[in-house]
């Protein structure tokens, strides 16, 4: 389980092109980068900002924002599409990105009456406290408690947690492919790049945090250079490297 929100990164860079060749990752941070695929659209476009979206995405989430409820349906909330929940889960992966994005615990609600004998109310459970009971007619305001698995049995196939095990260093390639890493897949990314002056690679670590973590997601959309849009773009040039 990860509990830092800074994960090291060695980068391997051609000095010559000034390019991220592709990166040493661990666990951690390919956890990190595959959970980018579980966030909602409307996550993403509030981290980024409207301003910073391409296309027209910003532009529809304006206009949610600006529709007055009495254009919305009465069981909908706007908050569901502007600040959309991420569902809890056991998977442990780093917080890399900030806590505005948090998953939080979904509710459910319950008729009044539903441990009636005489009734069917107890079989019926709503998402919002103003939906109305298909038996007794009552509003279900009931709140209900959700009761999660055992852990033991959630994390049964691994005490690790996240997506990926963690006996292995993963090459990062900077279009984000992912791949395990070995000695044989270096020799053949360094032929794959036609590096003859092994003279012109460096190695650098770099810390990427909360900071690094939204810059790489905005990149992710826009980008095939990810990496080196996020490490030595036109801020990134001017980092002094650790």
């Amino acid at each position: 389980m990860a509990s830092t929100n800074i994960i090291r990164l060695k980068l391997l860079i051609d000095s010559k092109s000034r390019r991220v060749l592709f990166a040493e990752a661990s666990k951690d941070f390919v956890d990190f980068l595959f959970n980018l695929l579980s966030l909602p659209v409307g996550t993403v476009i509030r981290l980024l900002t409207k301003k910073g979206m391409v296309g027209c995405l910003g532009n529809l989430y304006d206009s949610i924002e600006k529709l007055t409820d009495t254009y919305m349906q009465p069981n909908l909330k706007k908050d569901a599409l502007l600040n959309p929940k991420i569902p809890n889960t056991h998977l442990s992966v780093p917080l890399l990105l900030p806590p505005s994005i948090k998953s939080s615990t979904r509710k459910f609600y319950k008729c009044a009456y539903y441990n009636n004998y005489y009734s069917n109310c107890g079989a019926y459970v709503a998402d919002d406290p103003r939906a109305i009971c298909p038996d007794c007619k009552t509003v279900m305001s009931c709140e209900a408690s959700y009761v999660a698995p055992p852990v033991e049995d959630i994390a049964s196939s691994s005490k690790e947690g996240g997506f990926v095990k963690g006996v292995v260093t993963y090459m990062l390639m900077d279009d984000l492919v992912v791949i395990p890493m070995s000695t044989i897949s270096s020799i053949t990314m360094l032929k794959k790049f036609n590096i003859k002056d092994v003279g012109v690679l460096e190695e650098k670590v770099v810390n990427f945090g909360m900071g690094e973590g939204v810059k790489l997601l905005k990149a992710s959309l826009q980008s095939k250079t990810v990496l080196t849009d996020v490490f030595l773009g036109p801020n990134g040039r001017k980092r002094k490297w650790k």
